[in-house]
């Protein structure tokens, strides 16, 4: 673990873009808002999940725990639509309406080059970014030719090979990499597997009999997942250049035990195409289009469970994103401009069926889940830097959306949105250790599939959960802040108050979303202190509140959903000789106090864990690296229980909260040539 700790100054203003959070070695550009997180593959060798990987690493990130991969991650207290995701400048959507494959999961750690974390409404090139945004970049091809070989081992038969192979010349470069993993159930610190939680909700009236595994699949692998990516990059001439990229994931026998379904198997596909040409002319430094198609199918099922032993429900989930965008940069005296169009079409599609056990079983179709929804976004964009002196630059940026969501669900209504986004950010360098930054923004993100056209299953006719009358949900933000930098330490600190116009809410009494205003402020502080030239500390903090201005319809509630109380990370990180370096890191939350329980949430405890990781260079380019997890073996969870997400359940309040992994130990080699 290794962020910069950013300070502490709450009364200052300037601009935020993001917040990028280090996952590794952390390399700051110049400008505040452009942070940016590096070395993720080598530093997070413990699981391909980096969701789990970011949570580990900063504060203000936050993950769902569902399973022992794919975990989604909450920002700010914000998830889901509101956040996000890009790989590749490819934006990618989960297929399953539970949540079970975040955008977050179809790229792995050991993929990864960097990532950035913005928070707040202050990027205007992608659709919906209402509250963060998270670009992960992966590997790029190299001229040296060089690869790796990675051999991992940990506790419950944690097992995963990976590879790696770079190289080319001055015009064409290739790079392919690939790995495959599997483990067992993780046991919490009570040494329950999911089998185990299971049974405990059982007997605590969380879960019901029907819920927990049958007999002959309750030592089922947690999860088995492949991945190979291929990359080309093509300089066609001094100033064109062609970048191609493919990354195919494959996962299979997703357990999930804390919700009804396991995923049968879960598999992505994103492709990405670049084309850049520079110095076109005066009003041309630089002219990119990118196109991108990311594709995941996901079948969810009761098969393994007892309710599903004589016959068992599926829900297949499908979606496709298509996009493409075409960016133009160019200067203007001390101006820095860049415009674009970017254009987006997504395909939902899911169905239930009913398989009766039997020889041959037979499969009957239910009805569908989401109806063949459509949603088509065009629109335009454009921002501006100015560098005003030495010590002032203003950033400022505009975006028009249009939007179309169709279905062929007759009984509901197409919807079409038009609205605009924009921000003004700036910098302030009192000299060359003293920053402020603020920034004022407005973004908006439209409903998705799920909240407009949703349609449950179980009872008949089959209950309607999607409310196709939903308003777009509109952000308007200040962020302000502070950096200051010492001769041998960072502090960074940042507030920010969200007014959220028409929030997206589910509400449990209704089984209905609906649209309510909310308010969500709250502070993080990072930073490091490099004691000596081998030893450093780093640690971040952060906090949110988040209040509906009213309650739901029939409650009285009025505290947010999924809003983390305060959490700290503190690490430590010693190299000695160059050759052999150990990191230590404290990760600890307040008890989960400030809850909506009338939405399926409870009082979680808090907890402090302690993680263990050292790193020994053997020569010759073999690397090995050994690292123990949550040390006083603690059971915790991080996640709730909120009901937008189908869970466990013994009743209408009872829920099933998963825990984390108890300890857990692990190891790698590594063979670079």
């Amino acid at each position: 673990m290794r962020f910069k700790f950013i300070g502490i100054s709450l009364a200052c203003c300037a601009a935020l873009n993001a917040n990028q959070i280090s996952l590794g070695t952390i390399d700051v550009e110049e400008k505040i808002d452009t942070q940016i997180v590096k070395d993720i593959r080598g530093e997070e060798i413990r699981s391909a999940d980096l969701g789990e990987a970011l949570a580990k690493e900063s504060a203000s990130v936050n993950i769902i725990r569902r399973s022992g991969i794919s975990n989604d991650i909450v920002i700010r207290g914000q998830k889901k639509d509101n956040i996000v995701v890009t790989v590749d400048g490819a934006k990618v959507c989960g297929a399953c309406p539970n949540r079970m494959d975040p955008p977050i999961s179809h790229i792995l750690s050991n993929n990864v080059d960097y990532v950035e974390i913005n928070e707040g409404p202050f990027d205007v090139t992608e659709f919906g970014n209402l509250s963060a945004g998270v670009k992960v970049h992966t590997l790029k091809p190299t001229k040296e030719t060089h690869g790796e070989v990675a051999l991992n081992a940990g506790s419950w038969d944690y097992q995963k090979g990976s590879f790696l192979l770079s190289g080319g010349g001055e015009k064409v470069r290739f790079l392919i990499s690939g790995s495959a993993e599997k483990s067992d159930q993780y046991e919490d610190g009570d040494g329950n597997d999911f089998v185990g939680q299971i049974a405990r909700a059982i007997a605590d009236g969380d879960a019901m009999v029907g819920n927990q595994y049958q007999p002959q699949y309750q030592g089922l692998e947690a999860y088995t997942k492949k991945t190979l990516m291929g990359k080309v990059y093509w300089d066609i001439t001094d100033d064109q250049e062609l970048k191609l990229g493919y990354t195919i994931n494959r996962s299979d026998n997703v357990l999930y035990p804390n919700t009804p379904m396991d995923a049968i198997y879960d598999d992505s596909d994103i492709f990405t195409l670049g084309y850049s040409v520079k110095n076109l002319g005066v009003y041309s430094k630089k002219l990119d289009l990118d196109i991108y198609r990311s594709t995941v199918k996901h079948p969810m099922s009761t098969q393994y469970r007892n309710a599903g032993a004589t016959s068992y429900m599926t829900s297949y989930l499908e979606t496709q994103m298509e996009g493409a965008k075409l960016t133009n940069s160019f200067d203007v005296d001390n101006h820095t401009i860049t415009a674009g169009i970017d254009a987006s079409n997504r395909n939902w599609d899911g169905r239930y069926s009913k398989t009766t056990v039997a020889i041959p079983p037979v499969t009957t179709l239910m009805h569908k889940s989401i109806d063949d929804v459509d949603t088509k976004n065009r629109a335009v964009f454009i921002k501006d830097k100015v560098k005003i002196n030495d010590k002032l630059s203003l950033e400022a940026g505009a975006r028009y959306d249009d939007t179309s969501i169709d279905t062929a669900k007759a009984t509901a209504k197409d919807r079409d949105f038009t609205d605009w986004s924009g921000y003004l950010m700036a910098n302030y360098s009192m000299d060359n250790s003293l920053k402020y930054f603020g920034g004022v923004g407005r973004s908006v993100r439209v409903p998705d599939g799920k909240e407009l056209y949703f349609t449950g299953s179980g009872a008949m006719p089959p209950p309607i959960i999607g409310t196709d009358t939903l308003n777009a949900v509109t952000n308007h933000e200040i962020d302000l802040g502070i950096e200051k930098k010492f001769e041998n330490a960072t502090l960074t600190a940042k507030v920010f108050y969200s007014d959220l116009s028409d929030y997206i809410a589910y509400n449990a009494i209704t089984k209905h979303y609906e649209n309510v205003d909310a308010t969500l402020y709250g502070i993080d502080v990072r930073g490091s202190y490099f004691v000596t030239e081998n030893f450093s500390i780093d640690g971040s903090i952060a906090y949110q509140i988040g209040e509906k201005d009213s309650p739901l319809a029939s409650q009285t509630d009025t505290d947010l959903p999924d809003i983390p109380p305060f959490k700290a990370n503190i690490g430590a990180t010693y190299t000695y000789d160059d050759t052999f370096k150990i990191e230590g890191d404290i990760i600890a939350a307040a008890p989960w106090n400030r809850i909506d329980w009338e939405n399926g949430e409870q009082k979680l405890d808090g907890y402090v864990v302690f993680n263990l990781k050292a790193t020994k260079d053997l020569g010759s380019g073999l690397e090995f690296s050994f690292g123990v997890d949550n040390i006083f073996d603690s059971t915790y969870a991080v996640s709730n229980s909120y009901k937008d997400l189908t869970l466990l359940s013994g009743g209408i309040d009872d829920i099933m909260v998963l825990n984390e992994p108890g300890r857990y130990f692990y190891t790698q080699l590594k063979y670079r040539f």
